[in-house]
């Protein structure tokens, strides 16, 4: 009898990106038990990850590793990577099933429904609620599977442990706070008997080195000095990860080190907030958060993070107090816990409730519904739900959307005529309509413009002309 073929994924991103495929290395390991998990990645990254991974087989991405995966025969082939190469790689091997980007016959065409949809989300991902792990899955793994996992609670250490670790770096200087924010931290921490750990790798090192100097060198300077399993290791020892959306974010929320989201920058924390249920994020309320790429001279979600503020919920956090943490105030600031919706899926659950929601959390409700539905999660009576609430709180964003969607509807006609459309297709209506003006975009251009490509995209526009009727 034949041995099963082995399943290839191709995660050639960031650190953060290959753990949160870790979800789906495990999925896939359960719905198709027997099939080797193989999993071509950066060498960097995954030396170091390999006794905090689930058991799969890691290949370093060269073109010596990947002439001799092309010679194999799989099952299925995942690719989760943006880059060419992968794309090439995914092409030249012979699959039963093929996911993600794929690149035949001199073009690259996605495949798999959510993983077009993820590819849709680039530069017009504002009002995306669908988290990058999910999206990972929802090709490939039931709903029921993913819903059903239940991950640990992260872990509660002992009362008289007060350290509290500071991830200082980020992979660029948008998504992180300055020196004075950290320092001014730790000086508060210190006020309430809390014991500040700055942590970063090499290159937060001079960094780390000046929030210590500026708090006066009080606070326990780790930064540059773990490598990444002695990094997790040492959360062991810690109460709470405080950290901009990282890597190491994501490793400390995988191996149980309770986190705290200081997210800013270009940063969408719905897609790649701490995945597991239990952490929290802290999010600006600027309407314009979690774009791809800032278009303002000074990013308004990087203000009003006050250190003082920030310092009295940790401490409530860490004594476990959560009706003395709702009632903490951060102004301009949300602060949000990680959770599951009712189907299973991420959810980020407000902290504090205020008097209305506001109108971007309104309408993101919408897109979520709206896609999940068209690509087959559940029923009609959610977007619609959705809608209705929209229309009763902000009735003239309501009115807005519907008349952007009768004029996306206008602008296809020329695809309905055979006739491709601009580049810029995505942004040439109002930004609340870009979610389905992108999602159009890519996928009559992924289907060469077939004609069931452009009855799609038709479909989707009669079904948001149709909410709340």
């Amino acid at each position: 009898m034949a041995e099963p073929l082995p399943i290839l994924v191709l995660q050639m991103q960031r650190m953060g990106d290959l753990i949160l495929s870790f979800p789906l290395f495990l999925w896939l390991s359960r719905t198709m038990p027997g099939h080797p998990v193989w999993v071509v990645a950066e060498e960097q990254f995954f030396s170091q990850l390999i006794p905090l991974s689930p058991a799969v087989g890691y290949f370093p991405w060269t073109a010596a590793a990947a002439r001799e995966l092309a010679r194999r025969r799989y099952s299925l082939v995942v690719n989760l990577s943006h880059r060419p190469e992968a794309a090439d790689l995914a092409g030249a091997v012979v699959a039963e099933r093929k996911i993600g980007p794929v690149r035949e016959n001199g073009a690259t065409y996605v495949r798999g429904d959510w993983q077009l949809y993820r590819s849709s989300l680039v530069a017009a991902n504002r009002h995306n609620r669908f988290h990058w792990a999910d999206l990972n899955a929802l090709d490939l793994v039931p709903r029921a599977e993913m819903a059903a996992t239940a991950w640990p609670a992260p872990r509660t250490l002992g009362p008289g442990n007060g350290r509290v670790g500071l991830f200082v770096g980020a992979s660029e200087e948008a998504k992180r706070p300055g020196s004075w924010f950290w320092s001014s931290l730790c000086k508060e921490l210190l006020r309430r008997d809390l014991r500040p750990v700055l942590l970063g790798g090499p290159k937060e090192k001079f960094f780390a080195h000046e929030i210590a100097q500026m708090a006066g060198g009080r606070v326990l300077n780790l930064a540059g000095k773990l490598t990444l399993s002695q990094f997790a290791a040492a959360g062991h020892t810690l109460q709470l990860l405080v950290t901009p959306d990282t890597g190491p974010m994501h490793l400390a929320a995988w191996t149980g080190l309770k986190t705290m989201s200081i997210s800013m920058g270009p940063i969408n924390s719905w897609e790649t907030g701490p995945y597991q249920p239990g952490h929290y994020v802290l999010r600006s309320k600027a309407s314009c958060v979690g774009c791809w790429r800032c278009e303002r001279p000074s990013p308004v979600c990087r203000r009003n993070y006050q250190p003082k503020r920030i310092a009295m919920a940790i401490r409530q956090l860490i004594r476990g107090n959560a009706k003395a943490l709702a009632k903490v105030d951060i102004p301009s600031l949300d602060l949000y816990r990680t959770g599951r919706g009712e189907h299973g899926l991420y959810r980020l659950e407000r902290v504090t409730q205020p008097e209305r929601e506001s109108a971007r959390n309104l309408l993101g409700r919408v897109w979520h519904r709206v896609f999940g539905e068209f690509l087959g999660l559940w029923g009609p009576e959610l977007a619609d739900a959705a809608f209705a609430a929209l229309a009763v709180e902000q009735p003239n964003l309501a009115g807005r959307f519907a008349l952007a969607a009768a004029r996306l509807g206008r602008d296809l006609r020329a695809a309905a005529k055979g006739q491709t459309l601009p580049q810029d297709f995505w942004a040439a209506g109002p930004p609340l309509m870009r979610p389905a003006r992108s999602y159009c975009l890519t996928l009559l251009q992924n289907e060469d413009y077939a004609p069931p490509a452009r009855l799609r995209c038709l479909a989707l526009v009669e079904r948001l002309a149709g909410l709340g009727r």
